[in-house]
């Protein structure tokens, strides 16, 4: 038994360590980046990471194959689930106003290896996007010279048949990535500026696309004759959904960019509300004009818009349409190479990832090494490799990531608030109290402290009727219920998506497992909704929590469940390499981890009414700092 337990304390310390938070309190105005971006460059910067290639080829692609003029019904339901995700984002911009997105969010909520792991694919989400979008760029503007630069190129170079290996190598996405690297290094203000021009240029072409898309608009288009409104039927508009939902990826650019930001409290949730909006608008109105100008099974879905003004005796309207398809992907770029370093960048602040990524440049105050290095990154494979069969890591990757924020969201609603101070070698703080003897540390605690309204214990209201719920550990049956409702949406996913076809279950049972895990999902939420939240702070909160999260976990998960096994696989090695990565470095060099100078901790034991007992651990200041204690005082097994 003796020997058993310093295995165990062992354990415990090295779990606590994978799940360490890091304090709020350090995520101040305070920063080593220039803040100097108003809420019209994050709208700006919100709009170009959203509008793409996408509104110039998904809604032809969507309208031909999937839903038909209904593709108008797809695009509105993805924003208004794209909106759970999105308030998430700013909630977390507008309280905690430093860089990192996701990241950060969760490390500040969850614990810091999941935070390194959801940083570790938000990584390669934007090095593959970054890259297929300059490739996509490239073979745009390759088509409007009629595909002159690849002919040159397989000439001289001959054609690669090589697994993973692009059939030629892309020169021109790999110089545009290059520059566009260039640009971006130059500091946050001409990044901003950039992408102003780019993104008027953009939406101008677009309001163009209405104006004239009405003015051809052929209502009987949308008539019975033609197939009707929605062909396809309801199943159309569910599949055309989901693959519009990936449209609306990128507003987290601007939760990116908060520790740039003027005003981070206003301008974060105003720029994700205003630039979520238009975006929606845009692609509203883009695919009922599409759909109005022709039939819809007579469009073209690789240039659709284009061919659509062709159709209708308006072929130099197509010339503009190229113009605003380009000026469209150079924003994307932008919000790719803007928003990688600075990820990349916090992660190495936290001591998680490489110290060199930390480094800002003194005069354009933005970290130039992640810039330089992840843009070559890019560029290369936009340059050498066939990102066909790497896409969908985007999918993964971005509904990941809003999966864990949304979780992050109802814990960070559900936890005490943080004290005044975390004591360490970095940020000095209150002394702590040692105590002596057991029967000095022993705090005993009376039903009114117990019942005050502090986050994650039953509200008073509730406990006549549910005080077995008082008799878990204080938080306990908060931690159990998010637990199990993250189980029980996994579960209800995979009945939704699996059980009518590749579960092959009978239809009593199809309703019965979708029955269960609901009512499991429901419980979980109502256990949730009888505990009591932290109070209201003056930045901007979700409404409706845990409902508005719990509804985004859900709809993330089985978008997840619907991606190949392929996928999934990919994703795993790539999980493998971060993992080591963190353990062969990031657990070691962690600013966390300097905060917890082994042995100058005490401990704590709190009994409560219920009879449990809480035990904490509280650091105290090094010998330099207080009197040595004495050795009675320090950490030791104590048994009553």
């Amino acid at each position: 038994m003796a020997r058993g337990l310093p295995r165990a304390v062992s354990l415990v310390r090295f779990c606590r360590k994978l799940n360490r938070l890091k304090p709020l309190e350090e995520t101040t105005m305070d920063t080593s980046l220039r803040r100097c971006l108003s809420m019209l460059d994050l709208t700006l910067l919100g709009v170009g990471g959203m509008v793409g290639s996408g509104l110039y080829v998904l809604t032809g692609t969507v309208a031909k194959k999937m839903a038909g003029p209904a593709v108008v019904v797809s695009f509105a339901v993805a924003a208004a689930a794209s909106l759970l995700a999105a308030l998430c984002y700013a909630e977390f911009g507008a309280r905690v106003p430093r860089t990192g997105s996701a990241y950060l969010f969760t490390y500040v909520s969850m614990g810091e290896l999941w935070a390194f792991l959801i940083g570790w694919n938000v990584l390669l989400e934007y090095l593959i996007g970054g890259a297929a979008v300059a490739r996509a760029w490239s073979g745009y503007l390759d088509a409007i010279f009629s595909h002159q630069i690849r002919n040159f190129t397989e000439t001289h170079l001959g054609i690669w048949q090589v697994p993973l290996l692009a059939r030629y190598p892309d020169f021109l996405a790999a110089g545009i990535l290059l520059l566009a690297s260039v640009f971006v290094s130059c500091g946050a203000r001409v990044s901003s500026w950039l992408n102003h021009t780019f993104s008027a240029i953009s939406l101008g072409v677009i309001l163009f696309i209405i104006t004239l898309g009405f003015i051809l608009a052929r209502p009987h288009n949308w008539s019975a004759e033609e197939g009707g409104f929605a062909p396809f039927g309801f199943s159309g508009i569910l599949a055309g959904t989901a693959t519009c939902f990936y449209a609306f990826v990128g507003f987290d650019v601007i939760a990116t960019s908060s520790e740039e930001a003027q005003n981070p409290k206003r301008a974060v949730p105003m720029a994700i509300a205003i630039s979520l909006s238009l975006v929606a608008s845009a692609y509203i109105l883009v695919s009922s004009v599409l759909t109005l100008m022709v039939p819809w099974h007579s469009l073209d879905p690789d240039s659709a818009l284009a061919d659509a003004f062709y159709r209708r005796g308006y072929s130099w309207a197509g010339f503009i349409v190229a113009v605003g398809s380009i000026c469209a992907m150079n924003t994307v770029l932008l919000s790719n190479l803007f928003s990688l370093p600075r990820i990349v960048y916090a992660m190495a602040t936290d001591g998680l990832f490489f110290q060199v990524f930390a480094r800002v440049h003194p005069r354009t105050q933005v970290p130039v090494v992640g810039i330089m290095v992840f843009g070559v990154l890019m560029a290369l494979l936009a340059l050498l490799l066939d990102l066909e069969a790497l896409v969908q890591f985007l999918s993964i990757g971005t509904l990941l990531a809003y999966t864990f924020v949304a979780t992050s969201i109802i814990v960070l609603r559900f936890q005490k608030a943080s004290p005044p101070s975390s004591p360490g070698p970095s940020s000095p703080g209150p002394l702590t109290k040692e105590h002596s003897s057991f029967s000095d540390r022993l705090q005993l605690v009376d039903t009114g402290q117990a019942s005050a309204h502090e986050p994650g214990q039953l509200r008073p209201a509730l406990r006549p009727y549910l005080g077995f719920l008082d008799r878990c550990s204080p938080g306990g049956a908060v931690t159990w219920a998010i637990s199990i409702l993250v189980a029980s949406a996994i579960t209800l996913g995979c009945v939704v998506v699996f059980g009518g076809s590749a579960l092959h279950l009978p239809r009593w049972a199809y309703f019965l497992l979708l029955l269960l895990s609901f009512s499991v999902f429901l419980l979980s939420l109502l256990i949730l909704g009888a505990h009591q939240q932290q109070r209201p702070l003056d930045t901007f909160q979700i409404p409706l929590v845990p409902l508005t999260p719990a509804l985004s976990i859900l709809l993330n998960i089985s978008l997840m469940l619907k991606l190949s096994y392929l996928t999934w696989l990919r994703f795993g090695i790539w999980l493998l390499v971060g993992l080591a990565v963190y353990f062969g470095y990031g657990i070691r060099h962690s600013k966390e981890n300097l905060r917890e100078p082994l042995g100058l901790t005490a401990t704590r034991y709190v009994v409560f009414p219920s009879g449990s007992l809480e035990e904490t651990v509280q650091a105290v200041q090094p010998s330099s700092q207080v009197p040595a204690p004495e050795a009675s005082c320090m950490e030791q097994p104590t048994s009553p």
